[in-house]
């Protein structure tokens, strides 16, 4: 593909919630999309408005990050499509399956370590050896506030999530100075079928701030960090001060 002005940015699960709001501040921002989804191809329709608007130059890619060979696969087909790699990777996709420390077995955490830890570094790799000579790149790891303020609740995501926040220093160790990894800690942010209205109301009042996390907000911390050249290894935590505080349970228990 003949290559076209601007940055491109790989957003994985940028196709839907939180993603998608991530996807369209970058469409907005000028940059070139690579959007990744497990298996839907179509964006959320706020999104599609959004890169219709900005006339974004983007393509769709699928790839399962359960199955370690999609993920040096994806690399290669977006560097093929645009005709070089990424100058922005967002790992934002991620496998959240609830279950407390009794539902963590072996195969429950190899799902989740896979999915939400060695699938993105893997990524990093492939997307930087890709890279051309004297191209600077930045990368933007999305976490959960809750590697700051851990619960039992929720284990075998906790620990990927929490692995990944080290893997985020050391990475923007090894890389440096060509590229910048830093990370993105939400709180929450979107309700699960867990929750009720009343209930998802009275987790927001339990923040310092009064109030959820929110995908602008998310979006616009990650724009942040892919153009903040003086900022390094650092985790942003956008979550209404929920790190602040020590909580006995997950949210949707309280």
């Amino acid at each position: 593909m003949t290559e076209r002005a601007g940055p491109i940015a790989l957003v994985t699960g940028g196709l839907h919630r939180v993603g998608a709001q991530i996807s369209a501040t970058l469409a907005a921002a000028g940059y070139r999309l690579a959007l990744h989804g497990r298996s839907d191809p179509a964006p959320d329709d706020d999104l599609a408005t959004a890169l219709g608007e900005h006339a974004t130059d983007f393509a769709v890619f699928a790839a399962d990050f359960a199955l370690p060979d999609e993920v040096d696969d994806l690399a290669q087909r977006v560097s093929a499509h645009f005709g070089r790699a990424p100058d922005l990777l967002v790992n934002n996709a991620s496998l959240f399956e609830p279950g407390g420390w009794e539902a963590a077995d072996d195969a429950a955490m190899r799902r989740h370590m896979q999915v939400n830890c060695l699938a993105p570094i893997a990524l990093a790799r492939a997307v930087v050896g890709r890279a051309d000579q004297g191209q600077t790149q930045a990368i933007v790891n999305i976490l959960d506030q809750r590697v700051a303020s851990p619960v039992p609740d929720q284990f075998a995501y906790s620990i990927s999530k929490q692995a990944l926040w080290q893997a985020t220093r050391t990475l923007a160790i090894a890389l440096a100075p060509r590229v910048r990894v830093n990370a993105v800690a939400p709180g929450p942010t979107l309700p699960s079928e867990d929750y009720d209205t009343d209930q998802w109301d009275k987790v927001a009042a339990m923040l310092p701030l009064g109030r959820h996390s929110s995908g602008r907000g998310i979006a616009d911390a990650v724009r942040y960090l892919a153009t903040a050249s003086e900022v390094t290894g650092q985790t942003l935590f956008v979550d209404g001060g929920a790190s602040l505080r020590g909580w006995d349970r997950d949210f949707m228990y309280l």
